[in-house]
Parts: C-alpha cells; sequence; structure tokens
C-alpha cells in the first residue's frame, strides 16, 4: 500500500510503528521474544523494574487478557505513559504462561497503532473497487438502520438479516453482536465453527461433555503422545509442561503427517497417513485386548458398552491391518501400544487437525477409546487432551451478550410457506452456498464481525458469488482485509487496549480481565458502544425496533457478567477481583476424577447410542477417509507467527512472511520440473492459487503444505483451494458439522 492508498484509506502516512524511545526491532530481536519470561527487548530502557514491583518512569500497568482464538490465552500487563501503550509482557500471576507471551502477543503495541489500521466509518463507492468514502458515525449508522428497517419492511420479519459472528476476537464484550441483534427479533444466523466441531460431538458422545485435563498437570504424565497437533507452533506455552513430563521419564511420542517443530521435539516420530488415525487407534486397542493391558479395574467402575467394543476389535481389527492402512510398521504398534498400557499414566493430546476430516469425529472417538481402555481417563497426568468447555461459565448478563431464552430454535413455516417466529440458522461451514440459496427472505444485509469469512471460510470463489448477492454487507474490523475489500460500509473497532473485556481459556483453567488501558484510538468503537448506537438510531426510526439497553455502560455490564456460577467456578468474589490477578478454576482433579460422566449412563460409553441416534456408528470403529480426487493432498494449517488471518498482515511481521510459500517434497518438485524457489500454480476444482515453492523432505511426497494467512500486499487466499465438503460429526453441539478441511486434493505446476 503505498502513501496514496493510505490517505485514501484513512492510514497514516508513514513506514511502520515501533516502540516509543526504542530502535527498531529486526528479526532477531523479534525471535528473542518468543522466551519464556517478560521480554525485555521492547521494554524502553528508563522503564526499569521497581523492587517490589511495578517500573519506574511514570508507568500505569493495566491488565489485559489477549482475545485470540489460541490454546494459551494469555494473561497480559500494558504498560502506559502520557496516554500511549509502550510495552507489553505477561502477567506472572498466571502460572500456566508464566509471564511470557509469544511473538504475536508482543505484537500488540504495533497493531494498535499500524498506520494501516482502518481509523473512521467508511463507504465503498463500488463493491471491491477500493474507492472508500469517510463517513460519519452517524451518517454509517443511519445508512445501516434503515436498510434494517427496509428489510423488516419487505419481508415481514427481520430474517433478511444475517449474522456472520466468529472468534477473531474473544471473550464476553465481542460477543455483544449477538445480544443486539437477538434485541431486535430473530435474524439469520450463521451457526458452527470450522475449528473443532466433529471433536466436541465425538467426545460428548463418549463422556457428555469435552473437558481437557490441566496441562500444568501433564508433568505428572509418564507417557505423551502428541496426535495431530503441533504446540511448538500453536501453543508455546504448553511445551514447558510437555517438557518438563520427558525430565521426569516421560517417552514423547509425536504423530503426524509432517515432520513439525514439534516432531523434532519428541523422542520418536511417526509419519502417518494422513486421514487413518483411527485405524491406528484401534489396531493399537487390539494389541492391548490381545496382550491382556486393558485396565480391567477401571471399566468395571467407569465403563458401558465395552463388550461389544471387543467385539468388534476381534471381528475387525488387527494389527496388520492397521499397519496397512496407515503406514506405520507392525513392530511399531505393538510396542507402543504396550508401552501406553504400561506406563501409568499416560496422555494423548489430540490436535484439531485430525478431526478436520470427513471421518473427523470418528477418529477422535478411536483416540478417545485408547485412553479408557487402558484406565488414562479421571486420572492425574492422564487424560484425552482435545479442549475443554469447563470455563464457560459467564451469564450472559441482560440478554446483552448472549441471544435470549426462545430465539435459538426450529423455525416455524406459516401456511403461506414465509418463515417466521423463530431464528433461521446456516451453516458456517457452508456459508457461501448457504448465502446462494437462502430464500423466503434471501439475506439482505450481512453483518459480519470477529472473521474475515473471504480468507477464512471455503470456496473462495463462490463466497465472492455469494456476497455479490448482498443488498448491503457491514463489516466491523481493525484493517482492510479480503472481506472488508467485498463490503459496503466498514466500521473501526477497538483493539484489546482501548476496550473492557474479560476471556477465559478454552485449553488451560484461567480466567482474567481486559482493563481498558487507552482511549480508543482515531474514531475507532468498542462493540458495546456500536451497539447502542445501531439501537439509538433504529428506535428513533422505529419505536421500540430494539430493546437493547441505550444505556449499556461496558464497564457494567461486564461486571454483571459474574453470576454464582463463575464465582464459585474461580473462587471470585465478583469481577472486581480479577482487577487484582487472574484468577484459576478451583475445580479439583483432572477431567471425570469424579467418576461420573454427562452420558445417559453416567459412564463413559464405549457403545453411544445418541451416537448412533444421530446416524453414526454408535461403537468406535473405523471410517475411511474422503477418497481422493487429485493427485496432491492439500494441508492449510496454522502458521507459526500468525492465527487464521490475523498478525502477518503488520509489516514487522513481515520479515518472517514476506510472500506466501507452498512446501513440496523434492522428488514430488523433480516430476514436475520445479525448483526451490520456482513461481508455481497450484490448482485444485475449486480455483488455484500462485506462490513460491520451497522443497522440504519433511512432507510426504503425494502432499503440499500451504499456510492459511492474509497478506496486506498479496492477493494469496488458500480457500481457493478448499472445498465445503462436511466433517462427520459437528451439528449435535455447535449447530453445523465441522469441516475436512485436510480432506482436500489438487496438483501444482511451475509458472
Amino acid at each position: 500500500m503505498n502513501k496514496t492508498d493510505r490517505a485514501a484509506r484513512g492510514c497514516d502516512n508513514g513506514r511502520r510503528f515501533f516502540l516509543k524511545g526504542t530502535a527498531a526491532m529486526g528479526t532477531l530481536g523479534a525471535l528473542g521474544a518468543l522466551g519464556s519470561g517478560p521480554c525485555g527487548l521492547l521494554r524502553p530502557a528508563q522503564a526499569a523494574p521497581l523492587k517490589g514491583g511495578g517500573y519506574a518512569g511514570g508507568y500505569a500497568v493495566h491488565r489485559q487478557v489477549c482475545p485470540r482464538n489460541c490454546y494459551d490465552t494469555c494473561m497480559m500487563l500494558s504498560h502506559v505513559k502520557d496516554g500511549r501503550v509502550e510495552f507489553v509482557e505477561g502477567d506472572t500471576a498466571c502460572t500456566f504462561t508464566g509471564g511470557g507471551l509469544c511473538v504475536k502477543g508482543n505484537s500488540y503495541v504495533g497493531s494498535a497503532y499500524s498506520p494501516d489500521r482502518i481509523k473512521y466509518p467508511m463507504e465503498q463507492q463500488g463493491r471491491g473497487t477500493g474507492k472508500w468514502k469517510r463517513l460519519s458515525w452517524d451518517e454509517a449508522i443511519d445508512k445501516i438502520a434503515r436498510k434494517i428497517v427496509e428489510c423488516k419492511q419487505k419481508d415481514g420479519s427481520l430474517l433478511g438479516v444475517g449474522l456472520n459472528r466468529l472468534s477473531g476476537h474473544q471473550g464476553v464484550t465481542p460477543n455483544v453482536a449477538d445480544g443486539m441483534f437477538a434485541s431486535m427479533g430473530y435474524i439469520t444466523r450463521l451457526v458452527g465453527t470450522p475449528c473443532w466441531p466433529a471433536g466436541i460431538d465425538a467426545q460428548s458422545y463418549d463422556m457428555g461433555k469435552m473437558l481437557a485435563d490441566d496441562p500444568e498437570e501433564m508433568p505428572e504424565s509418564r507417557y505423551v503422545i502428541l496426535w495431530g497437533g503441533n504446540p511448538a507452533y500453536c501453543s508455546i506455552h504448553s511445551m514447558k509442561y510437555v517438557y518438563a513430563a520427558r525430565e521426569r521419564g516421560a517417552k514423547i511420542l509425536c504423530i503426524d503427517p509432517v515432520f513439525t517443530q514439534t516432531a523434532a521435539k519428541a523422542d520418536e516420530y511417526w509419519q502417518i497417513r494422513t486421514g487413518t488415525d483411527g485405524a491406528l487407534a484401534l489396531g493399537m486397542c487390539r494389541h492391548i485386548l490381545d496382550k491382556g493391558l486393558a485396565d480391567q479395574s477401571w471399566l468395571a467402575a467407569n465403563a458401558s458398552g465395552y463388550d461389544e467394543f471387543v467385539a468388534y476389535l476381534r471381528d475387525n481389527v488387527t494389527v496388520e491391518w492397521a499397519s496397512k492402512e496407515t503406514g506405520i510398521p507392525e513392530d511399531k504398534i505393538r510396542a507402543v501400544a504396550e508401552e501406553f498400557a504400561t506406563a501409568k499414566p499416560a496422555t494423548i493430546w489430540m490436535g484439531y487437525g485430525l478431526q478436520r476430516h470427513t471421518n473427523g469425529g470418528a477418529t477422535i472417538r478411536s483416540i478417545d477409546t485408547l485412553c479408557a481402555m487402558t484406565g488414562n481417563i479421571g486420572v492425574t497426568g492422564g487424560g484425552a487432551r482435545y479442549g475443554s468447555l469447563l470455563n464457560y461459565v459467564f451469564t450472559g448478563a441482560h440478554g446483552a451478550f448472549q441471544p435470549p431464552s426462545g430465539s435459538v430454535g426450529v423455525q416455524t413455516t406459516a401456511p403461506d410457506g414465509s418463515v417466521k417466529n423463530a431464528r433461521r440458522t446456516l451453516n458456517i461451514n457452508k456459508m457461501a452456498e448457504m448465502l446462494l440459496t437462502a430464500d423466503n427472505p434471501p439475506v439482505r444485509l450481512l453483518w459480519v464481525t470477529g472473521c474475515n469469512p473471504v480468507s477464512q471460510i471455503f470456496d473462495h470463489q463462490k463466497m465472492l458469488k455469494a456476497l455479490a448477492r448482498m443488498e448491503m454487507t457491514v463489516v466491523v474490523d481493525l484493517f482492510f482485509n479480503q472481506t472488508v475489500e467485498q463490503a459496503d460500509i466498514v466500521l473501526p473497532v477497538t483493539t484489546l487496549f482501548e476496550e473492557w473485556n474479560a476471556n477465559a481459556g478454552y485449553w488451560h483453567r484461567w480466567v482474567g480481565i481486559n482493563e481498558k488501558a487507552i482511549e480508543p484510538l482515531h474514531e475507532a468503537k468498542c462493540q458495546v458502544d456500536i451497539a447502542k448506537l445501531l439501537t439509538a438510531r433504529l428506535n428513533q426510526l422505529s419505536p421500540g425496533f430494539s430493546t437493547f439497553p441505550a444505556d449499556a455502560d461496558p464497564r457494567t455490564l461486564l461486571m454483571a457478567e459474574c453470576g454464582q456460577a463463575m464465582k464459585d467456578h474461580f473462587g471470585i468474589a465478583s469481577m472486581e477481583d480479577l482487577l487484582k490477578a487472574p484468577a484459576k478454576a478451583g475445580k479439583p482433579g483432572p477431567a471425570w476424577s469424579d467418576g461420573k460422566y454427562l452420558t445417559p449412563s453416567g459412564r463413559y460409553e464405549f457403545k453411544s447410542d445418541i451416537c448412533a441416534r444421530n446416524g453414526f456408528n454408535a461403537l468406535p470403529v473405523y471410517v475411511p477417509g474422503r477418497k481422493p480426487f487429485g493427485p496432491l493432498r492439500v494441508l492449510t494449517p496454522h502458521a507459526k507467527f500468525g492465527l487464521h488471518s490475523q498478525f502477518i498482515n503488520l509489516e514487522w511481521m513481515e520479515d518472517f512472511n514476506p510472500e506466501p510459500i507452498v512446501y513440496i517434497h523434492p522428488e514430488t518438485a523433480a516430476a514436475r520440473s520445479i525448483r526451490d524457489g520456482d513461481m508455481v500454480e497450484v490448482k485444485a476444482r475449486t480455483g488455484a492459487t500462485r506462490l513460491r515453492a520451497r522443497l522440504t523432505g519433511n512432507m510426504p511426497r503425494d502432499h503440499i503444505l500451504l499456510y492459511e494467512a492474509w497478506f496486506r500486499n498479496n492477493t494469496y487466499n488458500c480457500q481457493n483451494l478448499v472445498d465445503e465438503e462436511s466433517a462427520d460429526m459437528g451439528e449435535w453441539k455447535t449447530g453445523a458439522p465441522g469441516v475436512a478441511i485436510h480432506d482436500q486434493f489438487a496438483d501444482v505446476a511451475r509458472v
């Protein structure tokens, strides 16, 4: 973006932002930010620590909590001087992160003061043209409010208004869009999540709910399998607990199709054939059965349906079969099955990539079964670790942050065919198809917040067609990303430093408050204030249109989120306690240590009647993956220094990721006359993308890998290569099935 472009888009001119009073931080300095303690590289020299805490130089310290969709949910401290955030560091009061931040966390200051940030409301003069006109907030809100009222007048309902809110900015107050629209009536809501739904259903079938053991107890493990995840990229604070387990004698095994940074740190690595993980888990179960290593006492006390599962194993599964399916040698399967069964306690960490397949939920159930069969559920240092809903105990105060009861339900169709008195839901993982085919009424206005669907939701070309169908698209965001490029109106939103919020971990057991540390920069507004403006204008145009609390104060509403369940769970008297320090859930022991499962039987269910009623196998059987439709499987995992489409757009982060890369095995490349550094085109049936090739033996020969990301100076979009094929499970608990992100196929050629 040149200076003229910046000015046109309401951006400050200037090269880049670094911290006041410090030199520009180069690549080595940024890499140093990965350390496990407060990052001195980002602290101005005059801000010397004082004995007993705090900093010299007149800095005000505020508690922040990272709102990104990340395992680690870091507790942070911002240091403010003269109304400006000078530096951030990890909060040592949180024992999980131990005062450390990742590179992304240390980039927050640069994000807030980025010259590319959207500074005021704008209207695009022709969708996709890049010609933006500045609006006042009153003008922007008036245009949106009039369109919402028009939708209701046209359709007799608000089902022509669509909300696409996802997890790009998490916590309590970012959810206000739900309550804002619920206060108007029933709208169309994109539901589900691309992240983890098949696994949520799978663990709910097995145990009744998705709960994970405390990662801080992982050092008690005597055997750790890191299966289909890459915590060295995606949960760096967890790695110290993996290392601590090894220091106490645990063996670390990594199972992944790609030799990742996590694999490099393990004691043993298995390069499994993608999508066959369920066969491997079941093969291990069969060998444990044959060797008489199943934990019979645990099974008698905790399980139901085990005899039926044993019959399935004896009739359908052998180690030889598992080896042929997965590519893992038989002797290794047998050896590790015995090691895992006898280690006590042993644990498996299942990455979300495992269930991003057409057989994803079945895979998670099979791996859960391996933990259950060996008695490694409900014991300290054990656990079938996937994710946790343990901390989701906020109240939804005043209906401001969550839809009121009754707003989610089955549609009611009137005799004339119209849909009334119910919220309409559309599958977010098929967003393009849903928006193109939604009718009676069509979605006319789409409100997008907390997500970048043009970069992150699947079948990019179809998505562009779907957005072209909208009569108005409104995006609430920080930067001119690819979704904003297709919007009519963009509203600038606050960063974490400029708003009140609270966020709890979905991996660890901590919760923290996010203080408003500085006034909103430029003309940015927090989600609560945006909701208030829109509500006020709607009620002026049509009295009584919305019941959202017009006098809502972000801080007051946030404090009201602390109901009795939250007080009991975190051991706090009020949300005010979090201003002193983050809190950890006080529930003792690992998940399911009380033996009270939330299944119909009250036990761990090897055989789930609910799963069968929902159209799947009652037992955790092996289900083959999607049949290939191209010569090369396409993997699009998370980047190390980015998160979905965030962070890589920042200028100094481009030092790590100056351009998109596709990784190819040297033999695969040689067969196509591709050399390292060549520009290539990856072509799938949904579209194509051009990028630079890098050759690596870390990749299987029939795979290519390109990270998901948004580059501000590049049209790259990995969703050109990903279709909308569903995973098997996810609808039961999240409202829509997951998506088979890693069951994608393409070919590559030099250009």
